[in-house]
């Protein structure tokens, strides 16, 4: 289909704006017991209140003493480190559902920073009462076990894109990310926001920002893609998975 058919829609009807069911959310699953029914109780035990950060606005910083895990309601998180230099290494970008600072459990301190890209709306589990829970529910423990096992796949694969992807293949695989994400919390997981500048984007995919830009372009010239601002629509799924290199992807 040509690209100039493809009708964007305006941020006001954009429903990854909208707050996320608590059912799609990294705390629901949380309340799964080891049998896999899920204990409602728990879940209002669990959220001590809800927060809303605008844009620019730190959930947490690097060295802060860790308090809470944060569960993204609406909106999206970035995150990012500092390396031995002192920049700035972006290490991720979060959507609504995701939890946050999963990493600090070892260190007992926030081992990042967390930024709100928009308007964020996140549920707080104080580690304390987590703690206090996993006592009298040792499922709890196993379902936070399965989370974190999650993490650290997610950050395999990051390695692979890394080290031995080229700039497109990156970037493809980095929109393809985002795709299935989005479908896993039930939103569309082919038209949505990218938050994060093109600027970020470079930062965390180890490319400079001119040649995100570029890379997008060229995905918008061959049809992949329809990019209007912030917003992208997925055009040919099909290309965009052959790009990456990756299995189809059932939507």
């Amino acid at each position: 289909m040509p690209k100039h058919h493809i009708a964007i829609a305006p941020a006001s009807q954009d429903k990854n704006c909208s707050h996320i069911a608590c059912n799609d959310c990294g705390i629901y699953g949380l309340c799964h017991t080891v049998g896999g029914e899920v204990d409602l109780s728990l879940l209002d035990t669990l959220v001590k209140n809800r927060r809303t950060f605008k844009r620019g606005e730190f959930l947490y910083r690097i060295g802060q003493p860790f308090k809470a895990i944060f569960a993204i309601r609406s909106g999206s998180i970035k995150t990012a480190i500092l390396t031995d230099d002192g920049r700035a290494q972006v290490t991720g970008f979060h959507i609504a559902g995701e939890l946050l600072a999963l990493n600090a459990i070892v260190t007992n301190q926030y081992t990042s920073e967390a930024c709100a890209l928009e308007t964020t709306s996140v549920c707080e589990v104080p580690i304390e009462r987590f703690d206090e829970l996993c006592e009298i529910s040792p499922g709890l423990q196993y379902q936070m076990m399965r989370i974190m096992s999650g993490e650290i796949l997610h950050h395999q694969e990051l390695m692979v894109l890394l080290g031995k992807k080229n700039a497109e293949e990156r970037m493809a695989t980095y929109l393809l990310n985002l795709s299935q994400r989005f479908a896993k919390r039930n939103y569309s997981p082919l038209q949505f926001n990218l938050s994060m500048s093109r600027s970020d984007i470079g930062n965390y995919l180890g490319l400079a920002e001119e040649t995100v830009c570029r890379i997008l372009a060229r995905f918008q010239e061959e049809g992949l893609i329809v990019s209007q601002r912030r917003k992208v629509q997925i055009n040919d799924l099909a290309k965009l998975q052959a790009v990456a290199h990756t299995k189809p992807m059932a939507i």
